[in-house]
């Protein structure tokens, strides 16, 4: 596809990953990939959203700084498990068809979205759960490895608790800059960043990150059950547009 084709979905997956990332601390993935994936093949768009994410994800992080501190037992419970799932999410890669994994994402998101925006009332769990914690951080990093996809489950199973929105965004934050890391030093190590990969990703990097600071100011807007409700709608609506392009 030719440079100017593909400008104007590139810059659009910029704006979608930037501002979801400054609203909600994570899904920048969810979003781009959803639009670059239509015009470039996964070795290019994965790899560039990892970048993007990571980039963006610093201004997030700097908003809750002051609660990344407050739970270090919690976050410590997500994030140890997802860097061990983070090797094997790369190694699944060899033998899982990326049509199948997204497939997977897709109706997962699709039923968790779906059911809880028609319920009236949004669960909430108050008692620990660390055994389920470290499953979800496991399986969260392995979706890392394998499509840049570490927050998915995180941010699901974070929608269900009732964590203030700060702290749920906190642990989402740092989840997914220690896990985008370490998936894109691995990438770099496979050769993935290309020279024409660095010069897309350097047109796309401010867009993203004037993009995440609309999605930040909006976020310091919302009350902590408005805020969750936007999670579980932003994971219906990514499940739609990744079902649709697999299937379609």
């Amino acid at each position: 596809m030719s440079g100017n084709a593909i400008l104007l979905p590139l810059l659009a997956g910029a704006v979608a990953a930037g501002f979801i990332n400054g609203l909600a601390g994570f899904g920048p993935a969810l979003m781009a990939l959803a639009i670059w994936l239509q015009v470039m093949p996964p070795q290019q768009a994965v790899p560039m959203v990892a970048i993007l994410a990571i980039v963006t994800g610093l201004q997030g992080l700097w908003l809750v700084r002051r609660d990344l501190t407050r739970q270090p037992v919690r976050a410590a419970r997500f994030l140890l498990p997802a860097l061990i799932g983070v090797p094997i999410g790369t190694m699944l890669l060899l033998v899982v068809t990326e049509n199948v994994i997204r497939l997977s994402i897709a109706f997962v998101m699709l039923a968790y979205g779906g059911f809880f925006a028609l319920s009236r009332n949004m669960p909430r769990i108050r008692e620990k759960t660390p055994v389920i914690d470290i499953l979800v951080g496991f399986v969260g990093g392995v979706m890392g490895g394998a499509a840049s996809l570490s927050g998915v489950f995180p941010t699901m199973w974070c929608a269900l608790r009732s964590w203030p929105r700060n702290e749920t965004r906190a642990i989402l934050q740092l989840f997914n800059q220690v896990i985008l890391t370490c998936s894109a030093l691995l990438f770099a190590w496979r050769g993935l960043y290309t020279r024409e990969i660095l010069m897309m990703t350097a047109i796309s990097l401010p867009v993203a990150m004037l993009a995440a600071q609309l999605g930040i100011a909006v976020f310091r807007r919302l009350s902590d059950d408005r805020f969750r409700l936007l999670l579980i709608w932003i994971l219906f609506a990514a499940g739609v547009l990744i079902a649709v392009r697999e299937l379609f």
